[in-house]
């Protein structure tokens, strides 16, 4: 029988959703959910599950965004053979996705056993949760917002990529990198926002793919796993919709107190022996 139920699934399903694209950090909360479950937090079967799942949220990016993705992917197509179609922006905006995710990718990959080992552990979350707040913080009041999707350059896409490597420490938050990036770099709040669902795409969706080969069926079944996903996509599409309409009207600001008070309550908790760290 699995170690990791079908309740398991759903509860991680729901997290997972809610969670990965707000700067809350959704890798810091699924290792909080699974040490509350009793599930080991630095287990490889369960790392790989809760990756895995992320697919879940990836496929409600490519539903929500398929306009923005199909235009931008024939873009991408037609300026590979024409120079003509070069100077259309949505070729240039294409390449800055794909070059935003070299980095996470080339260090995800080389840094991967400190990932599912060292760093999945919850001191790590609590500490993250608060200090990265204060880059939050920072972020929006240095924000100029001056600049638009078109006014994008290659050093800001790079410089947001960059920071994206951060977030494969529990408790940063992609999204929370990412957007705080882009402020830094005078970008809007929505369209840094959006970049940073772009950004994701093919950087979940590699992750979720590599990490298949690390499910153990002996620990957590195709059911699960299908029914964690499912759960995922329906709650992360919903979850990009409420927070696209929240950053035309806040900073991202608002999170902050949430993450200040969960990073000061988890360690709390830590330090009172009533959740172990790993």
């Amino acid at each position: 029988m699995s170690d990791l139920t079908y309740v398991h699934s759903v509860v991680l399903g729901i997290v997972e959703g809610l969670t990965e694209f707000l700067p809350v950090s959704s890798t810091g909360h699924l290792t909080i959910t699974e040490g509350l479950l009793g599930l080991p937090v630095d287990d490889r079967a369960v790392t790989s599950f809760t990756a895995v799942i992320q697919l879940g949220a990836i496929a409600a990016t490519f539903l929500y965004f398929w306009r923005d993705i199909a235009r931008l992917a024939k873009a991408w197509f037609a300026g590979l053979g024409s120079a003509e179609d070069r100077t259309d922006p949505d070729y240039r905006l294409a390449w800055f996705v794909i070059i935003g995710s070299i980095p996470l990718g080339v260090v995800g990959l080389l840094a991967q056993d400190l990932i599912t080992g060292p760093l999945r552990s919850l001191w790590v979350v609590a500490a993250a949760l608060v200090l990265w707040s204060a880059v939050m913080w920072f972020a929006e009041a240095r924000a100029t917002q001056s600049k638009g999707e078109k006014e994008v350059g290659l050093v800001d896409v790079l410089v947001i990529g960059t920071l994206q490597c951060l977030s494969l420490i529990p408790g940063v938050s992609r999204s929370g990198a990412t957007i705080s990036a882009g402020l830094l770099r005078g970008i809007d709040r929505v369209t840094a926002t959006r970049l940073s669902f772009f950004l994701a795409i093919p950087a979940l969706t590699a992750a979720g793919l590599y990490q298949l080969k690390d499910v153990d069926t002996a620990v957590v079944g195709w059911g699960q796993i299908g029914l964690g996903t499912f759960v995922s996509f329906v709650v992360a599409y919903a979850s990009i919709a409420w927070l696209l309409r929240l950053v035309q009207r806040h900073p991202i600001t608002v999170f902050v107190y949430y993450r200040v008070a969960l990073g000061i309550a988890l360690a709390v908790l830590l330090g009172a022996g009533v959740l172990s760290a790993t």
